[in-house]
């Protein structure tokens, strides 16, 4: 399988971010995703928030990086072009209790180096949001929403555009440390690699084992969501959150990028990592806790629902411990360990990185990566654009005067360009990802089947070889009627 300087296991945000950063050098450079696409656990199931960084302890990580990731994600979303709106966030409160929380909370982010929080009365609460119910708010001016998928994605393409090679559906099943170097054993091989990264998200205290670093106790805190037509977007320009308590931030209502709203999460302790199901009783739960502070919720303009899974590491008491990025030599050398990557590791991927890439400088000189190219162009959005741009693309490229998705106005062009993409990941769901294709309000009812036969005549695969999203995924498992000659 060739030799690596480093071999990164996870390719979520984190993974993806660190596998950029190192990019920045002359490394070879590799990653291994279970997974057949970079956002189908934890990175492409979540809120999509930005954070401010003052829900976390003074002095951790996960307020030191999740500050460093808000205040530089109007560059990256720049630079790799990726919907980011720092539209700011709000925590309501109704009692007295919840009031002195709330300056709790703005003294602990002020501490965190967090800038522009506030406390609003009922009034300026309404002239900000006139559809929230609350007494107060904390106001999080910094604090905004990102695309998650467009996000993890980006970051991976560039990393593959700078030299970064992508492994899909290699789930690692055994880890051996050489003399001088590590084999990593898949279900597609052995590779070796001088350097190893743990960054596989849910897979983090399984892969820790492997690499010798034992005794890390890893849970699954699954949430469940709500999406709701786009046409209440309107009705809510930022983030609507109530107190949050010292381990949750209970259930919200978010505006997206897209200018959907989603309800959620939930919050269920599970040992099942891969089970994503929303029983009918967590969604009238999430709808009828989020009415309390957002009362626009009506079944009419539910369209999808979803959840997802946090990786928390906790301790003997079941306590929720802070991010853990160690290099332990004694036990793994030339081994970086990352445990309870969870929220706000969406916030804090790239800072996350750039700590990683210096824990290695701390053993090695880097040399720097001359062509190393921090740019990536996206696919343009045809629905995004004025009228003169429009007509300019067509005339460019007249398959931008086609729609193959009518909700969301995504054109055969932007469909094109998906399936050609940098990673080739060839899935109808990444598909989905990269264009919003099926994310509309018949979810996927016109447009599926047409994106699959583009899937088949672009890349010559046979219908029963198109796989929705996963591994054992299939679209189609045979004709159900064949023509006669």
């Amino acid at each position: 399988m060739g030799k690596f300087d480093v071999l990164v296991i996870g390719g979520g945000v984190v993974g993806s971010a660190i596998a950029r950063e190192l990019s920045r050098y002359r490394l070879t450079i590799g990653v291994l995703e279970k997974n057949l696409d970079v956002c189908y656990e934890t990175s492409g199931r979540n809120s999509g928030v930005v954070h401010g960084g003052f829900a976390y302890d003074t002095g951790t990580l996960k307020a030191k990086l999740c500050v460093e990731g808000n205040r530089g994600m109007g560059q990256l979303s720049e630079e790799l072009g990726f919907a980011f709106k720092r539209c700011g966030k709000v925590l309501v409160g109704k009692t007295a209790e919840d009031f002195e929380q709330l300056k709790r909370t703005i003294a602990q982010g002020e501490r965190n180096g967090a800038t522009n929080l506030r406390l609003l009365n009922k009034q300026e609460l309404h002239d900000l949001i006139p559809t929230a119910v609350g007494e107060f708010a904390m106001f999080s001016e910094n604090s905004g929403i990102v695309d998650p998928f467009g996000c993890t994605v980006a970051l991976a393409e560039n990393a593959a555009q700078n030299g970064v090679t992508y492994f899909f559906d290699n789930e690692v099943t055994a880890i051996e440390r050489g003399k001088d170097d590590w084999k990593i054993t898949t279900n597609h091989g052995t590779y070796e690699t001088r350097w190893v990264i743990n960054s596989a998200g849910l897979g983090c205290g399984k892969i820790s084992d492997m690499l010798g670093i034992k005794g890390y106790h890893v849970i699954g805190s699954k949430g469940d969501y709500i999406i709701l037509d786009q046409r209440m977007g309107e009705l809510l320009p930022m983030p609507i959150y109530p107190v949050p308590s010292n381990t949750y931030m209970g259930i919200h209502v978010t505006n997206t990028t897209d200018g959907n709203v989603i309800i959620g999460p939930n919050a269920e302790t599970v040992t099942d990592f891969s089970y994503y199901g929303v029983p009918q009783r967590n969604m009238d739960y999430l709808a009828e806790s989020a009415s309390e502070i957002w009362p626009y919720i009506k079944k009419a303009d539910y369209i999808r629902n979803y959840s997802g899974i946090l990786p928390k590491w906790v301790d003997d008491n079941g306590v929720i411990q802070d991010f853990k990025i160690e290099i332990r030599p004694e036990l793994a050398p030339n081994a970086v360990n990352l445990v309870g990557m969870e929220s706000p590791a969406l916030t804090a991927a790239v800072p996350i990185g750039r700590m990683v890439v210096g824990m290695i400088k701390e053993y090695e000189t880097l040399e720097e990566n001359p062509s190393f190219d921090p740019h990536r162009k996206g696919i343009i959005r045809f629905s995004e654009q004025d009228d003169e741009t429009k007509a300019k693309l067509i005339a460019e490229d007249p398959d931008y005067g086609e729609l193959i998705c009518r909700c969301e106005k995504v054109t055969k062009a932007e469909i094109l360009q998906a399936i050609h993409n940098p990673l080739g990941v060839h899935t109808m769901v990444g598909i989905k990802y990269r264009t919003r294709s099926m994310m509309g309000r018949c979810q996927g009812g016109y447009c599926q089947m047409r994106i699959a036969k583009m899937i088949e005549e672009e890349l010559g695969v046979k219908p029963e070889d198109i796989r929705y999203a996963r591994k054992n995924s299939w679209v189609f498992t045979g004709e159900v009627r064949k023509e006669e000659a």
